[in-house]
């Protein structure tokens, strides 16, 4: 008797995510969790990261669009600076002092993961981190990449992947975890409720 193939499933719009997932080998399916990221809150950053991954991964695997037998993943990201959990910027003002507070400093991106087995009920969550060192970008390099519109779309207002990268000094970490999920710290959840990461591979 052959066994059907495990579904991935990214609760998460984030093509970054998907495009890791994807070079990774692996195919899954985006269903968007519709969670309101604004009304959870935690006692930390790398707390609010996890929860809020388990939040998407639960509204998704629980949320009655599914055919049955998936693995659901959730993911979340904050930036943590002085204590802090920064998100995605509500607007350029707010972007642009993010990148005056960050410039010749570091950060810590905290990612939350969360794995569920629809079959099994099982559920699994962590979080990575990895520590970021910002460069020196001056005012006029701010405010043009203020005025490009990407750091309205990603946590702590930056991206290894995007016309950021020129800003970010260093990272001691997973960089995959930067741009929104760590495929290592993925392998070690799915591993824990008895899946291979290879077994996934399209």
């Amino acid at each position: 008797m052959t066994t059907a193939p495990r579904v991935l499933v990214l609760a998460s719009a984030s093509p970054a995510r998907l495009g890791l997932l994807k070079q990774a080998g692996l195919d899954p399916r985006v269903v968007v969790s519709g969670v309101d990221e604004d009304a959870i809150d935690a006692e930390t950053p790398e707390e609010l990261a996890r929860v809020l991954a388990e939040a998407k991964a639960e509204a998704v695997a629980h949320g009655g669009i599914l055919d049955g037998g998936e693995l659901v993943v959730g993911c979340d990201s904050v930036l943590e600076l002085d204590g802090r959990a920064l998100g995605k910027p509500a607007d350029a003002a707010e972007a642009t002092a993010r990148w005056q507070a960050m410039r010749g400093r570091s950060g810590v991106l905290r990612t939350g993961h969360c794995v569920i087995d629809t079959v099994t009920g099982r559920r699994v969550s962590a979080t990575a981190s990895t520590l970021v060192r910002f460069g020196t970008p001056d005012d006029d390099e701010v405010a043009a990449y203020v005025a490009s519109g990407e750091p309205l779309h990603v946590a702590g207002a930056f991206t290894l992947d995007g016309r950021s990268a020129p800003f970010v000094e260093g990272i001691e970490g997973d960089p995959g975890n930067v741009i929104g999920l760590s495929l290592p710290l993925l392998r070690t959840l799915l591993a824990d409720l008895g899946v291979r990461i290879t077994d996934l591979w399209a």
